[in-house]
């Protein structure tokens, strides 16, 4: 593949999201949570650790600083602990071949070349909103597929060049334009999903707030005309996200991190920023927050959309996912799904809850695609959990 065609890719120019999705990456998912539980049975810290550095919930990557700032830890000790329980995990399924890391070395064949697998792990990457911990997951894909410590660490290293060399070139300025396709004219199929509460809105903050990782080297950072100064993004979705609303004429002013959520996932109390709030010309505000059209249908995305959209309401904003794709959660709930795989997947479900196995049965006897599963989730209110996969009808 070309420079070019991959600097599209991380520019969010693929043409939708739903085009880079397969059932593949959730076995990935369901196999890598398998080796860190196995790993946490013998260091719980490490279960932690690996979790959210990886988003194997689903919820986006975690920074060194902010993972640092939850153990009580230097930046740099945390990626210490990391690369040892990164290792750990892959020495333990080297020597027992357990579980069985085959969809790795299908997905990754030892023996591609490099630009190949560059091309796989940056459209993962965009499709999963991981750009933060891009390397690590690539390094230790490759690994898990088979390949050498060397060309691994290369690959990976190839991974984070083009993540950070395109972060770089999003720091455009009014005196240095930026290139690449206009975007202007695509805030308003954005618009047309979003929900409005009946009172007036309250105003927008002046800045984002601090958080403990604002100033993190991981995140991307791009002058906004707009407003005058640099905003930050940490993933390529929400960079594109930021880039609309730069160009749209509909947008007076906007702030990225506008506050934070306090939301509560199964008893323990956590919090989260979301995206961007948007002030129109037309008076109203709107808040907005960037989960990849993969990563909506799951358990702890629906706690904090809930979270947010509520803050938003008491707000007397409006309220919009932007999921990368030409479906947002409207056009989701309407999806059409063939009858006999919504009812078998019923079916089963109404038994108790499945694990990746069994719903992968499920799959090949209805040719369900990753697609129909999110709506089918968001329609009936199942409950999708990720590390390990679990899918229950409450």
């Amino acid at each position: 593949m070309t420079t070019n065609r991959i600097e599209e890719i991380q520019a969010g120019l693929l043409d939708d999201l739903r085009d880079g999705m397969s059932f593949a990456s959730e076995q990935m998912a369901a196999t890598l949570a398998e080796m860190v539980a196995d790993q946490a049975e013998d260091r719980p810290r490490d279960g932690e650790l690996l979790t959210r550095r990886l988003g194997l919930q689903g919820i986006r990557p975690e920074t060194l600083t902010l993972l640092g700032a939850r153990l009580e830890l230097s930046r740099d000790r945390v990626r210490q602990l990391y690369t040892r329980a990164a290792g750990q995990v892959l020495r333990r399924v080297q020597a027992t071949g357990s579980p069985d890391p085959s969809v790795f070395a299908e997905r990754y064949p030892v023996g591609t070349g490099d630009q190949s697998l560059i091309r796989t792990l940056l459209i993962e990457t965009y499709v999963s909103d991981s750009d933060i911990a891009a390397q690590d997951l690539a390094y230790l894909k490759l690994r898990l597929a088979g390949h050498g410590l060397i060309d691994a660490k290369r690959v990976a290293g190839f991974v984070f060049q083009r993540i950070a060399g395109w972060q770089q070139r999003g720091r455009w300025h009014p005196d240095h334009p930026r290139g690449g396709e206009p975007v202007a004219g695509q805030l308003l199929p954005l618009l047309r999903r979003a929900t409005w509460p009946e009172s007036d809105p309250a105003g927008l903050p002046e800045l984002p707030i601090t958080t403990v990782d604002a100033g993190d080297d991981a995140r991307g950072r791009m002058f906004a005309e707009k407003l005058g100064r640099e905003t930050t993004f940490d993933t390529a979705l929400q960079a594109r996200l930021l880039r609309i609303l730069d160009e749209a004429e509909q947008v007076a002013g906007y702030v990225e991190r506008p506050f934070g959520v306090d939301y509560d996932l199964d008893g323990i109390p956590d919090s989260y920023c979301p995206t961007v709030a948007v002030r129109l010309t037309d008076g109203r505000v709107l808040l907005v927050d960037v989960i990849a059209l993969g990563q909506i249908g799951l358990h702890p995305h629906r706690v904090r959309i809930d979270a947010a959209r509520a803050e938003a309401r008491a707000r007397g904003w409006g309220w919009l996912v932007f999921t990368g794709s030409s479906l947002g959660e409207p056009d989701l709930l309407q999806h059409k799904v063939s009858a006999r795989s919504e009812n078998i997947l019923r079916n089963r479900l109404a038994d108790g809850a499945i694990g990746w196995r069994e719903f992968r049965d499920c799959v090949e006897d209805t040719g369900l695609e990753p697609v129909d599963l999110i709506a089918l989730t968001l329609r009936h209110g199942w409950r999708w959990d990720r590390a390990p996969f679990r899918l229950g009808a409450t």
